[in-house]
């Protein structure tokens, strides 16, 4: 079933984004993680896809687990650069042919041996041009990344939310953000959304803070603010993982239940193949 589909007729549910395991030991983990999960009746699941294409077959295979559950809803991520048209043609035509209807189109991180590369004279220099190509040559229901706090290579919210139109004006049916730890973002990009005569569902991605260095690390590439207090809070405990991850955890419930009484009833979560943070969340906001 189209996701899109799915959020017009489910007005609350949850979904979750799980990454491909490396490992044997990854894939009995990642199993046992998905089973876990199955029971709060996520509205859709999705598997991300490294840069440049660095887990495509590792994605493709998690992607196949959980088709195999028979029970999900499965959305592949699928990232273009550095990519060429004929080899995500192939994995589009894949995909369809094992029942898919929804892809997750992201540009993705530049592959680190070509940071500050040229990406103009490739076939994909945006996640506006594959959602084009997607949408001109199949017809999956596309979902797109969107940035509360504005993509960490845009110069202004306006330059970013020009970006985020365009891929809208190519074929996008639904978005997700990137994650944040200050809801006014969140509130603060639907406006602009709405300025712009953007009207698509928009799932809030939350990713539960357990790690305060490691989210650190994931803010300071991806433009995220920590709000001082929980990073101070969670600094504290740094030398204690246990009580620090059930500080983040609170923090991240908090955040849940402020966006589910301001009427934002699906939620997008960050999964880290980590089943026990993420039931603690959901029972604890009563899903």
């Amino acid at each position: 079933m189209r996701i899109s589909d799915i959020l017009k007729k489910h007005e609350e549910g949850i979904t979750f984004e799980f990454f491909p395991p490396k490992t044997e030991k990854g894939r009995i983990s990642f199993v046992n993680t998905v089973r876990i999960l199955k029971k709060y009746n996520p509205l859709y699941v999705s598997m991300t896809y490294g840069a440049g294409g660095t887990t495509q077959e590792r994605t493709k295979d998690a992607v196949k687990m959980l088709l195999d559950e028979k029970y999900f809803e499965v959305m592949p991520h699928l990232t273009c650069i550095g990519a060429d048209k004929d080899n995500i043609a192939l994995l589009l035509q894949e995909y369809e042919q094992q029942g898919i209807e929804n892809i997750m189109a992201l540009r993705g991180d530049l592959p680190l041996e070509d940071v500050g590369g040229d990406f103009s004279r490739k076939d994909f220099s945006y996640g506006c041009d594959l959602v084009k190509f997607i949408k001109k040559n199949k017809s999956f229901c596309i979902g797109i990344a969107v940035y509360p706090e504005g993509h960490i290579e845009a110069l202004t919210l306006e330059d970013d939310m020009y970006y985020t139109k365009k891929k809208i004006d190519n074929g996008a049916d639904f978005a997700v953000t990137q994650m944040f730890f200050d809801n006014s973002y969140y509130y603060a990009l639907l406006d602009r959304m709405r300025e712009y005569s953007i009207d698509i569902p928009v799932l809030p991605g939350i990713l539960p803070l357990t790690d305060v260095e490691k989210v650190k690390q994931f803010a300071a590439v991806c433009r995220t603010t920590i709000p001082d207090d929980i990073e101070e809070k969670m600094e504290r405990y740094k030398r204690n993982s246990e009580d620090m991850e059930k500080v983040g955890i609170e923090f991240t419930i908090k955040q849940c239940l402020d966006l589910m009484r301001n009427g934002i009833k699906q939620l997008h979560f960050f999964t880290l193949n980590k089943p026990n943070v993420i039931t603690s969340i959901l029972d604890a906001i009563g899903v």
